[in-house]
């Protein structure tokens, strides 16, 4: 097994070695992508300097994979001077991966075909739409879908959307046919994202952090994605649900794992 040594202290340094290491022939065939708040600095390298000026602090490094790359993403990390959590793998079984940093008290979450969180995100065939990172639409679906929003996630949304606008490509848009693919279907994930856009608008003025621009902006591009989510068709599906509406629970609770 390689020796890539031990994990840096600083989280941007610790996750430029390994991507660096990623690229390397020997690992060329491991699909591993970035998502979380290291994503959104990664991909957003105009106005990343926001999560800082806002008060976002990185916790964690996050990454998706497929679940046939399930031995070798446990060779690669622990390759890379990582310990798994073995009780994590034998309550998620191939689902999921928890590796820890004692060193540096940090911890790396890799998770394996879909985030299933408040709503699933089927990862299947869109982990090479990026090569570091999942594809902006999953970015943005990440945050959008957590029920029980935090502010950090709002700041992570703020950020993208002020760096990215929507459009039908993921090359450099926030892929809007993948939204409402998942949208159109699913009436519980359109409430969630929809009540968490509304959210986005009523937090950009509280930050006077941002300019009178960045609002402008993001409040567009909002208010863009919100119209076209209300004008696409939705599905029967979609329809029949919506009648019963909040009587019942229309998202997956979460338990924070204790790493």
């Amino acid at each position: 097994m390689a020796d890539y040594g031990k994990p840096k202290a600083d989280f941007n340094e610790e996750k430029e070695r390994l991507l660096e290491l990623l690229r390397r022939d020997e690992n060329s065939d491991l699909i591993l992508r970035l998502l979380g708040a290291l994503a959104f600095y990664t991909k957003c390298k105009k106005f990343n300097y926001l999560q800082k000026n806002l008060g976002r602090v990185f916790t964690d490094i996050d990454f998706a994979s497929y679940r046939k790359l399930f031995k070798r993403v446990l060779e690669f990390f622990k390759a890379c001077g990582y310990s798994e959590d073995k009780q994590v793998t034998q309550l998620f079984g191939s689902s999921r991966l928890v590796f820890h940093d004692f060193d540096n008290n940090r911890h790396i979450d890799v998770f394996f075909d879909e985030l299933r969180f408040s709503h699933t995100i089927n990862l299947k065939g869109r982990l090479e739409k990026d090569d570091v990172t999942l594809p902006l639409a999953e970015l943005f679906l990440e945050k959008m879908q957590i029920a029980k929003i935090n502010e950090k996630d709002i700041i992570d949304t703020i950020m993208l959307l002020r760096e990215f606008d929507f459009g039908d490509d993921d090359d450099s848009h926030i892929n809007k046919k993948i939204i409402l693919g998942y949208l159109t279907k699913d009436w519980g994930f359109w409430k969630t994202v929809t009540d968490n856009l509304k959210l986005v608008d009523e937090y950009l003025n509280k930050y006077e952090q941002l300019t009178d621009e960045d609002r402008k902006i993001v409040y567009g591009r909002v208010s863009y994605i919100l119209d076209e989510i209300e004008k696409a068709p939705k599905s029967l599906k979609w329809k029949m649900r919506s009648k019963i509406g909040t009587k019942v629970k229309w998202y997956q609770e979460v338990d924070d794992l204790d790493v």
